[in-house]
């Protein structure tokens, strides 16, 4: 690779980030160091090396972008319009977002579904109701919070790094010369010394992506979105009440305990093959085959019903 494809590559990559975050400062502009180092170091209007090329290979990973996600491609919509039609709205959803919807319905429709199993085995349908209610409500909140610290962390995290890059950059810049020397050479080992000094100093007109580009690809960390505590902690409780709530439904219209148990698995058994069908739908997209969707279903209804099975055996077995 050529230097000036691999400065191409990653300024690239870094712009198409920083494109809709123009309204956020950059990561070095609150330290008053930021405009003696940019003095120091230039501008990136100085680069002369490879600015035509570098808009046309934008231009072109742009084009190449709309036609993965399906936006633009003519051959795509031809052959699978309507699946592009129908996951059109979740391309533009944060993919932390439907994470952790995943992971509030995963638990939500497992979880409930072996509790009220469990608890029909005493042969009190108000006992099933009562307690899938009292463990459904506080299911939800443990789930809500624990969503909201995982963010919470995450994004601590995240700032602390940024802190400590910044700092060095400003109290050492062999370190930060020697940091990116290694990001790169882990990138591939066979990168000339002349190709990794020319990106330094090409990287070097532009602070703030010398430590962006090493809290990416050096850390492998990315901003956490705004408000993602709250935002986490809403989809994965939200997520847990929604599942949950589906194995108590059957519950409310039977009066025999036994025959709300057998309709629970039945609306069980159906939600959980299409949960786990669309869950690997929305995971994997245009890749994902239809045996692979079939196969999670399967999964989904064999976790489920082990999970449930225990716990009917085991508390009929304590009873």
């Amino acid at each position: 690779m050529s230097v000036v494809a691999l400065k191409n590559a990653v300024v690239g990559l870094m712009s198409s980030r920083n494109k809709g975050q123009d309204d956020k400062a950059p990561l070095l502009t609150n330290d008053n160091a930021s405009g003696t180092s940019r003095g120091l170091y230039g501008s990136s209007n100085d680069l002369e090396d490879g600015r035509a090329d570098r808009a046309n290979a934008n231009v072109s990973r742009g084009s190449s972008n709309s036609t993965l996600s399906g936006k633009t491609s003519p051959n795509n919509d031809d052959e699978d319009g309507e699946s592009h039609n129908s996951w059109s709205l979740l391309n533009s959803v944060d993919p932390r977002v439907i994470s952790d919807l995943i992971i509030g319905l995963s638990d939500g429709l497992t979880v409930p579904f072996a509790l009220t199993a469990g608890l029909s085995s005493l042969g009190d349908s108000k006992l099933v109701i009562t307690g899938g209610f009292a463990e459904l409500i506080s299911g939800t909140i443990s789930m809500g919070l624990g969503g909201y610290l995982g963010a919470r962390s995450e994004s601590d995290y995240y700032h602390a790094e940024v802190k400590q890059e910044k700092r060095k950059f400003y109290d050492n810049m062999t370190v930060i010369n020697h940091e990116i020397e290694d990001i790169l050479l882990e990138i591939n080992p066979n990168f000339s010394d002349e190709t990794i000094v020319s990106f330094i100093k090409d990287l070097q007109r532009t602070p703030e992506l010398m430590v962006d580009f090493i809290i990416r690809y050096g850390r492998g960390l990315d901003e956490p979105a705004e408000n993602r505590e709250l935002i986490s902690a809403v989809t994965i409780g939200g997520g847990y009440l929604l599942g949950g709530f589906v194995p108590l439904i059957p519950y409310f219209f039977v009066r025999e305990v036994g025959t709300g148990l057998i309709w629970s698995v039945v609306v069980m058994v159906i939600t959980l093959f299409w949960f786990g069908y669309y869950k690997t739908q929305v995971s994997m997209s245009d890749t994902c085959t239809l045996q692979k969707k079939m196969s999670d279903g399967l999964q989904m209804i064999a976790v489920g019903g082990i999970a449930a099975g225990s716990a009917w055996f085991l508390v009929r077995a304590l009873g």
